[in-house]
């Protein structure tokens, strides 16, 4: 009976600092959640920060609460913060090469924020990989595609990669090509499509829509088009200019020819 009550006297000490443990973990990640979303909210509210900025702090807030915790349960368990800091000096070189992809990424997260090549809200490709930016904290971005698939990328991949970025600028220049018959006149098919763009209260006056011939191809008469337009606009006026100008060329006669070739015979 008296070994039963030395090995309780010996183990509850031990299982109320795992409960209290647990309970420091909970609270811990809870107020690491809260602190974070004030944090954002507060910097997003104001009109000057951007919302990237807003992200990124949350982001270290979190990380920041998390880190004073996990110290918090080591001490519940007669491990010292000055006894950790030891043993983490001492397996410095291993643990560098162990985290040296996640300290990559966080230097590379501050440098994303510092030079600013990409913000929260813009369409950016990165890499070859397109999307939404839709987050930047200390350790990766997070892009979201036109479909609605999420992209997670580490921010080191994404500072060491050729940045793209669709929506730095408020105007954008839309290019489009048109094929006409080469029986067609080449100023009949320049003169509606330019009706076209001009009838279009998204393209912009200043610079004029531009509309050349480009090129000769084996079987049509190349229309070269330039309109700057607002990007927020340049996919539903790319897609219009598409339609429009169709229905024009139909209406008036001008043909949108398909690949074709002419037989030469020779006589003899």
């Amino acid at each position: 009976m008296d070994g039963v009550v030395d090995q309780v006297s010996v183990y509850t000490p031990l299982i109320i600092n795992a409960v209290k443990a647990l309970i420091v973990l909970i609270v811990g990640w809870i107020l690491a959640g809260f602190l974070s979303g004030l944090v954002k909210r507060r910097i997003v509210s104001h009109p000057k920060i951007d919302d990237t900025i807003g992200s990124f702090a949350a982001s270290i807030v979190k990380w920041l609460v998390l880190l004073v915790t996990f110290i918090a349960v080591l001490n519940l368990f007669g491990i010292q913060a000055t006894s950790l800091v030891a043993v983490l000096g001492a397996g410095t070189l291993a643990i560098g090469l162990a985290l040296q992809g996640t300290l990559s990424d966080i230097a590379a997260g501050v440098m994303l924020i510092i030079f600013r090549p990409y913000k929260v809200g813009q369409f950016v490709d990165i890499g070859g990989t397109s999307g939404t930016v839709q987050d930047l904290n200390i350790f990766v971005t997070e892009l979201v595609t036109p479909d609605n698939v999420q992209i997670i990328m580490p921010n080191g991949k994404a500072w060491g990669a050729i940045v793209t970025n669709y929506s730095a600028h408020s105007t954008r220049r839309l290019d489009l090509t048109f094929n006409i018959d080469y029986a067609d006149d080449p100023d009949t098919a320049i003169n509606l499509i330019l009706d076209v763009a001009k009838a279009d209260q998204r393209v912009h006056p200043d610079p004029e829509p531009w509309v050349r011939l480009v090129n000769l191809g084996d079987s049509s008469v190349d229309l070269g088009v330039r309109l700057w337009c607002n990007a927020s606009d340049y996919w539903e006026l790319k897609w219009h200019m598409l339609k429009a100008v169709k229905e024009s060329f139909d209406k008036n006669g001008v043909s949108i020819p398909y690949p074709h070739s002419v037989e030469i015979q020779k006589a003899g």
